[in-house]
Order: C-alpha cells, then sequence, then structure tokens
C-alpha cells in the first residue's frame, strides 16, 4: 500500500499543476510493463497529488478506467497493436471495443480519445492497409452512440515515417506510406481530430552521427555562431523538440492539408543507460523534462504555427523495468513505483516564460508558502513518503 503522507506539501513540486492557464497541457504517459506496479487505485492517487490533468493508456485496462472515475483527469485509451487487424477488418468488432472500452466508462470516466495503435506503420507494417478501416469503424461506433463530439480518434505515428526532418520547410512523409497517410490525413480533417506524434529528441541526437549539439535537443540556448537556421524559411529553432514538431506541419502541408493540429503522443529522456548510452543520465533527463515542460506550457507553436500549442505526453510516468532491449529502455520514469521522484524538476514562482529561456516551470498551490517551498526543495523533500 502506497503511503498517503507526504513531507511540507511540496509533493507538486514534482511535475506541478500540468494545465497551462493558457490552455496548454502537458499529460503522461502509463506503462505497464512494471514488475511491482502499484495498484490502480494508488496510481491515480499519485496522478492526482501531482495534479496531472491527461493521461494517455496503452491499452483499455478495465481496473484503471474504474480507478480513473470522477478524477476528472482527461484519458486517453489505446487501441492495442495486437488488436488493430481484427477492428479493421469488421465494423462489429469495432462497435463492442467501443461498447465494451468506452461507453461502458463515460461520462464518470472522461475518455476524450482513442490512439489506435503505436508506430503502427513502421513497427506493424502489415497492419497498415487496415489502419484507416479501424480508425474509421471506431469513429462510426462513436458516431452511433453520440459520442464522436467528446471522443476523438487518431493514430501515433513516429518521426520515422519522415526520412528528412532537416530542414523543417522541405520535410515530407516517406512517399512508400503515402496513399496510407493521406488517408490518415483525411480522417483527421474529417473527424475534427488531431495528428498525433511521437518525438523523441534523445533518439534525433544519438543517432545523428553528431551533426546536432546536445543543448539543441536539451532545450539550451546555442551560441550565435552555432544557431540552427532554416535556410528556406530563415526560421530559428532553438529546440530539436520544435524542429520535430515543424517538420510534421510542414509535411502535412506538403499534402495540402491544413488546419490539423499536431498532439504530441510521447516525448522524454532515459535517465540510465549501458556503457555504450552516455547520454542517457540523471542529468540530461532532468534538464529535458524541466525544459520540455517549460516549453509546452509557454503555450506557443513552433516557428511555422506560432499559436498553435503543442500539447504533449511525457513518456513516462514509471520505468518499465520488463521492457526488453537496452538498458535505457527500461528507465525512462519520472516516478518509481513507490511514488518517490526519479529526480527533481526544478520550481519557478513566475509563470512567465519565454521561448529561450533555460529556465524551468512548475506550479505549486497558490497559496503555498514561495520560500518555504524553495527551501523545502532545497533540503530534497520532494515526493518523499514518511
Amino acid at each position: 500500500m502506497m503511503h498517503k503522507k507526504w513531507i511540507g506539501g511540496v509533493l507538486l513540486l514534482l511535475i506541478g499543476m500540468f494545465t497551462s492557464v493558457l490552455g496548454a497541457f502537458i499529460g503522461i504517459n502509463i506503462g505497464t510493463d512494471v514488475s511491482d506496479l502499484p495498484s490502480e487505485t494508488d496510481t491515480v492517487a499519485l496522478l492526482k497529488a501531482h495534479q496531472i490533468s491527461h493521461v494517455r493508456l496503452y491499452n483499455a485496462d478495465t481496473h484503471m478506467l474504474k480507478a480513473l472515475s470522477n478524477s476528472g483527469i482527461e484519458v486517453m485509451v489505446g487501441v492495442t497493436n495486437e488488436e488493430i487487424l481484427g477492428i479493421g477488418q469488421s465494423p462489429s468488432t469495432a462497435a463492442a471495443w467501443i461498447n465494451k472500452n468506452v461507453a461502458a466508462y463515460l461520462p464518470s470516466t472522461n475518455i476524450t480519445a482513442i490512439a489506435v495503435g503505436s508506430e503502427v506503420l513502421t513497427s506493424i507494417p502489415h497492419a497498415a492497409p487496415v489502419l484507416v478501416s479501424a480508425m474509421n469503424s471506431l469513429h462510426k461506433a462513436l458516431v452511433a452512440s453520440n459520442l464522436n463530439y467528446q471522443v476523438k480518434v487518431s493514430t501515433p505515428q513516429s518521426m520515422d515515417v519522415i526520412p528528412k526532418p532537416f530542414p523543417p520547410s522541405t520535410a515530407g512523409f516517406n512517399l512508400s506510406w503515402g496513399p496510407t497517410i493521406y488517408q490518415i490525413l483525411q480522417f483527421i480533417k474529417n473527424t475534427n481530430s488531431y495528428y498525433m506524434l511521437n518525438a523523441y529528441p534523445y533518439y534525433g541526437y544519438t543517432e545523428g552521427n553528431g551533426i546536432f549539439p546536445l543543448d539543441y535537443a536539451l532545450f539550451r540556448p546555442l551560441p550565435s555562431v552555432k544557431q540552427i537556421v532554416d535556410p528556406n524559411t530563415l526560421f530559428h529553432y532553438t529546440s530539436m523538440f520544435d524542429a520535430m514538431v515543424d517538420a510534421t506541419y510542414y509535411s502535412i502541408e506538403a499534402f495540402n492539408f491544413s488546419g490539423i493540429s499536431i498532439v504530441v503522443t510521447e516525448s522524454g529522456w532515459p535517465w540510465f543507460g549501458g556503457s555504450n548510452e552516455p547520454d542517457a543520465n540523471t542529468g540530461n533527463a532532468q534538464t529535458y523534462t524541466n525544459n520540455l515542460i517549460r516549453r509546452v506550457l509557454n503555450d506557443s507553436g513552433p516557428p511555422s504555427q506560432p499559436k498553435l500549442p503543442i500539447n504533449t505526453y511525457i513518456y513516462e510516468l514509471f520505468n518499465e523495468d520488463e521492457r526488453p532491449g537496452p538498458v535505457s529502455v527500461k528507465n525512462w520514469g519520472v516516478l518509481f513505483t513507490n511514488g518517490s521522484s526519479v529526480y527533481p524538476l526544478s520550481l519557478s514562482t513566475s509563470n512567465q516564460i519565454t521561448g529561450n529561456s533555460s529556465g524551468v516551470f512548475c506550479v505549486a498551490k497558490a497559496d503555498a508558502d514561495p520560500d518555504k517551498l524553495q527551501d523545502g526543495f532545497k533540503l530534497g523533500l520532494w515526493a518523499r513518503s514518511s
């Protein structure tokens, strides 16, 4: 059973209020490949304690959806990759999925989106031919239940569908996926949904053969002689994250679509890795996550779409120690399963955030004493049970 007592009210320092007063939000992904995963009730208690307003689930786990009931948290549920073929081939299967995993929990559980699969085009390409059919069938089932205005349907894709993301202005989708991506965009446009993007500057940096500096991946300011500029638009890119989002906007535009917004469904940085993964460390993870929060809650878009906020889900809540792969794959969480923080997120008492500031932003209670909060933070008394 998770401890309920937290020291000095500084629990809000960890992630803070994830909803900006201006409208942009930071959410969080909850993976379940965890050996000692807390109970669903304890997990929701953690979410509420840290005032996390949006979560993404990779499936439609009944226990988690019940635990989220009456929490007020907006929930994105997932159709697993294994379910796509069946749903894409059978409208009745799609209708049954909606009835079982969405309609049964509304309105008490605030489900607002369905993510159909995860990086389907690049991870399970054999399912690509039925991906849009699955999305259409799920949407029609929502319409039949009069839920289509509340629940949006989309499908998260990785940056790998854009083979040359820099410079952003010349970016375009891989043409081998062209027909499917066009259909996805047409569906998004027709249903007033949004494009779901998984954007990882960690991989952009580590797999970039030294093309871009680490500071650029971590949102740190670059010296004037190393500014990253798109030679065609002369836009300055202060972070790889912004460039990835803009590359996606330009790719969408290249297919003659406009008015489609992007939500980043995954972004984060691993805090521990193997001997061949030196950039996966707590310092970089803390810097990236702090600055990502600050960047998103700035409520502005990338250079080509400055008025469109980049709502983002951090990857991820807990370390998934049971995931196969390199050491870093298992260490993306911001919390340990006992509720303590993997690394501290810094406090700023000002919510005036500028695009090039290297400061970070979290929000504590409105009536909290700033001096006491700062003293508590300096002593390391964040998110610790007693």
